[in-house]
C-alpha cells in the first residue's frame, strides 16, 4: 500500500498537457539541431579530405632559388651598368675598428712576419715566396690579350717556380730581382692611373713589404681591368638592353616557383 506521501509527491511531478506538449518540442528542436550538425561535420570532412590541387605540389630545389637569384642579380646589375655612365666597380675596405677587419689586419700580418723570418733565416727559407711568385704569374698572364703571346712567353719564362726551386735548392735564387721584374712588367700592363703605384714600388727597400705592396697593386689592377671590360661592353650592351631583358625576365619566370605551385604545396 503506498504511502500518503509517496502518493503526495507522485501527483506533484506528473507533467501536464502543456508541459508534455513543451517538452515534445523541444525534443524535435534538438533532433534538427543533432542531423544539421552531423551534415555540416559530414561536408566539412568530405571538403577536407578532398585533394587542393589536381596536380602534385613541385619541390623547388635550392640551385633553382639560386639561379633565379643569380639571373634576378645578372639582370639588374645589366641595367645599370646601360643605363649609368659613371657606373664602376670600386674595393670596399672592411671598417679597422670592425672585428672583421681587425681580422683580417691580424691574419694578413702574421702570414707577412712568418715570411720576413723565413727569408731572413739562416738558410734562408724560399718555399712561401716562391708560391706567391706563382700567383702573381697567374694574375699577370690574365692581364693579357690573346695576341700578347711574347709577353705570356717571357713571364712564363722567368717566372717558372720549378726553375725558381732548383734555383734555391742551390742557393742560387734572386728574389729582389725576380720581384723588380715583377714590377716593370705591372709597369707595362696597368693603366695611366697606376703608374704612381709602380713608382713607389720601386722605391720600396724592403722585399717582404715589395711583395706585399705588389699584392695590392695587383688587386687595383684586376678592378680597373674589370671596369675597362665594362666601359668597353656599355655600347654593346646598350644596344641589346632590351632583348637581354626579356630574356632573363623569362628565364627567371621559369626557374621562380609559381604561386599557384606554392598553394599547391601548402
Amino acid at each position: 500500500m503506498p504511502f500518503n506521501g509517496e502518493k503526495q509527491c507522485v501527483g506533484e511531478d506528473q507533467p501536464s498537457d502543456s508541459d508534455s506538449s513543451r517538452f515534445s518540442e523541444s525534443m524535435a528542436s534538438l533532433s534538427d539541431y543533432e542531423c544539421s550538425r552531423q551534415s555540416f561535420t559530414s561536408d566539412s570532412s568530405s571538403k577536407s579530405s578532398s585533394p587542393a590541387s589536381t596536380s602534385p605540389p613541385r619541390v623547388v630545389t635550392f640551385d633553382e632559388v639560386m639561379a633565379a637569384t643569380r639571373n634576378l642579380s645578372n639582370l639588374t646589375l645589366a641595367h645599370e651598368i646601360a643605363v649609368n655612365e659613371n657606373f664602376q666597380l670600386k674595393q670596399e675596405a672592411l671598417p679597422e675598428n670592425s672585428l672583421a677587419g681587425r681580422v683580417k689586419h691580424i691574419v694578413h700580418q702574421a702570414f707577412w712576419d712568418v715570411l720576413d723570418s723565413e727569408l731572413n733565416a739562416d738558410p734562408p727559407e724560399f718555399e712561401h715566396a716562391i708560391k706567391l711568385f706563382e700567383e702573381i704569374r697567374e694574375i699577370l698572364l690574365s692581364f693579357l690579350t690573346p695576341g700578347g703571346n711574347r709577353l705570356r712567353n717571357q713571364i712564363c719564362e722567368v717566372l717558372d717556380t720549378d726553375l725558381i726551386r732548383q734555383q734555391a735548392e742551390h742557393s742560387a735564387v734572386d728574389i729582389q730581382g725576380l720581384a723588380n721584374y715583377v714590377i716593370s712588367t705591372m709597369g707595362k700592363l696597368c693603366a695611366p692611373v697606376r703608374d704612381n703605384d709602380i713608382r713607389e714600388l720601386k722605391a720600396t727597400g724592403n722585399i717582404v713589404e715589395v711583395l706585399r705592396q705588389i699584392f695590392h697593386v695587383l688587386d687595383l689592377m684586376k678592378m680597373d681591368m674589370a671596369n675597362f671590360t665594362i666601359m668597353s661592353l656599355r655600347p654593346h650592351l646598350q644596344r641589346q638592353l632590351v632583348e637581354y631583358e626579356r630574356t632573363k625576365f623569362q628565364e627567371i619566370l621559369e626557374e621562380t616557383p609559381r604561386k599557384a605551385e606554392v598553394a599547391g604545396a601548402s
